[in-house]
C-alpha cells in the first residue's frame, strides 16, 4: 500500500469524492493564466494612466495646468463629439433622403474627429504589422520601412495607368502596395528562417534601405520625381480615379475616406487568421515554443517567413491607404519625417497584440497626435509645438511601462517563494 503522507497525494474525502490539486491549490500554470487574463485589461489601462500621470508632471513643470491641458487636447481630438447629443439629420447613401441622427456631422468637433480617425487608420494597420509578428515570437521593428515601401508603390501605381477604371485602379494600387510591404518584410522572415539572422537587426536595416531608396526615387532628378515640378522633390499626384471616396466630411478638407473600413476589416481578418485557421494555430504555437512546435510537426521556418510577410502586408496596406485616401503624393520630407511605423510598435504593445486592444491603442495614439496638432490645440492653454513633444513622451512611457504585467508576475512569484522559505518544511522525511 502506498502511504499518502509520504507521496503527498490527497486522501479521499468522506463523501467519497477525490480532491485534485487544482481544487484547493491552483497550479502555477493556472495562476499564470489567471494573471495573464487579468493583465489583458488591467495592464494597458494602468500603463496609459501612469504615462499620462508622469506626462502631467512634465506639463506642471512647464507652468501649465495638466487637467486644462488634457481637456484641451481631448477637445481637439473631436472625441467629445459623441457627448453632444441632439436632434440632427444625416443623408441616406445613394438617395436624396435624410433621416434623424443624434449627432451633428457638420460641426467643428466632427471635423476634428475625422482628422483623428484619418490618423487612426494607418496606426491600426502598422499596429497589426507588429502584433502579428509578435504572435509568432518575432519582433518586427520594420513597420516603418514596410509602410514606406507600400506608400511608394501606391503612389507609383496610383499616378500611372490613367486610363484604368476607377475601382480597378484603386484595387491594383492597394494590392501592389500590400504585396510590396509583404515582400519587404518577407526578406527579414526569409533570413530568419534560413540563416537565423535576427529579425530586429534585419528589419532595422531594411528601414534604412526604404528610407534612402525613397529619398532617391523622389529626390531632385530621381526616377519618380514629379514631371511637372522639376525643382521640388515630390512625386506626381495620383490620378483622380485612384483616389478613395470620402464618406464623411469635405474631400477638400481631408474628410474621412473609406480606407477606415478597410482597416476595421483588417482587424477582423487578423482575429480570424489567428483564432480560426490552421495558419494562426501554427503561428501561435511557434510563438509559444518553437522547439515544441517543431517537435509537433510544424514547419517553424515556413511560419517565420509567413508571419513576417503577413505583417509587412498590413504595413504596406497602411501606406497605400494614406496615399490614396488623403495625401495623394509623397515627397522626400514625408519619407524622412514619417514615424507611423514606429508608433505602431507602441500601439501593438499597449494593445497586447490583440485585435480589440490594437484598435483602442491606435485610437488613443491617433487622438494624441491629432489633439496636439497646431490646428486643433488652443495655444492659449498650451503651446502646440510643446504638446507634440508631450505626445512623444507619452508614447515612450507607454513602451516603458508596457512590461508591467511581467513585473507583477515576477514579484508575485518572488513573494510566494519567500513565503515558502519562511514556512520551511511541513513534514519530516520518512526514515530510510
Amino acid at each position: 500500500m502506498t502511504d499518502p503522507e509520504t507521496t503527498g497525494l490527497a486522501e479521499p474525502e468522506e463523501d467519497g469524492e477525490s480532491r485534485t490539486g487544482g481544487d484547493y491549490a491552483p497550479s502555477v500554470a493556472a495562476t499564470l493564466a489567471f494573471y495573464q487574463r487579468a493583465g489583458g485589461l488591467v495592464t494597458p489601462i494602468m500603463t496609459a494612466v501612469l504615462a499620462f500621470l508622469i506626462a502631467g508632471v512634465v506639463v506642471l513643470a512647464t507652468g501649465h495646468n495638466p487637467l486644462r491641458t488634457y481637456k484641451a487636447i481631448f477637445d481637439g481630438t473631436g472625441l467629445n463629439w459623441f457627448f453632444h447629443v441632439g436632434s440632427h439629420s444625416i443623408g441616406v447613401p445613394f438617395t436624396s433622403a435624410r433621416v434623424w441622427f443624434p449627432w451633428n456631422t457638420g460641426s467643428l468637433d466632427a471635423l476634428n474627429l475625422q482628422q483623428t480617425l484619418l490618423l487612426t487608420t494607418p496606426l491600426i494597420l502598422t499596429g497589426l504589422a507588429v502584433a502579428f509578428a509578435f504572435r509568432c515570437g518575432l519582433f518586427n521593428i520594420g513597420g516603418q520601412g514596410q509602410y514606406l515601401v507600400g506608400a511608394i508603390t501606391g503612389v507609383w501605381v496610383g499616378s500611372s495607368l490613367p486610363g484604368l477604371p476607377s475601382l480597378l485602379h484603386i484595387l491594383l494600387a492597394i494590392v501592389a502596395a500590400a504585396f510590396a510591404g509583404a515582400i519587404w518584410a518577407g526578406i527579414a522572415g526569409f533570413l530568419k528562417a534560413t540563416v537565423g539572422a535576427h529579425e530586429v537587426i534585419s528589419t532595422i536595416m531594411l528601414n534604412w534601405v526604404a528610407y534612402w531608396v525613397g529619398s532617391y526615387l523622389f529626390g531632385l532628378g530621381g526616377p519618380l520625381q514629379s514631371s511637372t515640378q522639376k525643382s521640388v522633390p515630390v512625386s506626381n499626384d495620383i490620378v483622380d480615379k485612384a483616389k478613395l471616396d470620402v464618406f464623411w466630411g469635405d474631400p477638400l478638407l481631408q474628410g474621412l475616406h473609406v480606407g477606415f473600413f478597410v482597416a476595421l476589416g483588417a482587424l477582423v481578418a487578423f482575429w480570424i487568421v489567428l483564432a480560426r485557421t490552421t495558419l494562426g494555430y501554427e503561428v501561435r504555437a511557434v510563438g509559444f515554443n518553437p522547439e515544441a512546435a517543431r517537435y509537433g510537426g510544424i514547419n517553424v521556418a515556413r511560419n517565420y517567413f509567413l508571419a513576417m510577410a503577413i505583417s509587412g502586408l498590413f504595413a504596406g496596406l497602411a501606406g497605400a491607404l494614406d496615399i490614396l485616401g488623403w495625401q495623394f503624393r509623397i515627397n522626400v520630407n514625408d519619407i524622412q519625417a514619417s514615424t507611423i511605423g514606429f508608433i505602431g510598435i507602441a500601439v501593438a504593445l499597449l494593445g497586447r497584440n490583440t485585435a480589440v486592444g490594437t484598435f483602442f491603442a491606435a485610437l488613443l495614439f491617433g487622438a494624441l497626435v491629432s489633439g496636439t496638432s497646431t490646428r486643433h490645440l488652443d495655444p492659449s492653454i498650451f503651446r502646440p509645438d510643446l504638446a507634440n513633444n508631450l505626445t512623444t513622451i507619452i508614447q515612450g512611457l507607454v513602451v516603458l511601462f508596457v512590461g508591467a504585467d511581467v513585473l507583477i508576475l515576477y514579484l508575485w512569484q518572488a513573494r510566494r517563494k519567500l513565503k515558502l522559505q519562511r514556512a520551511g518544511p511541513t513534514r519530516e522525511a520518512p526514515a530510510a
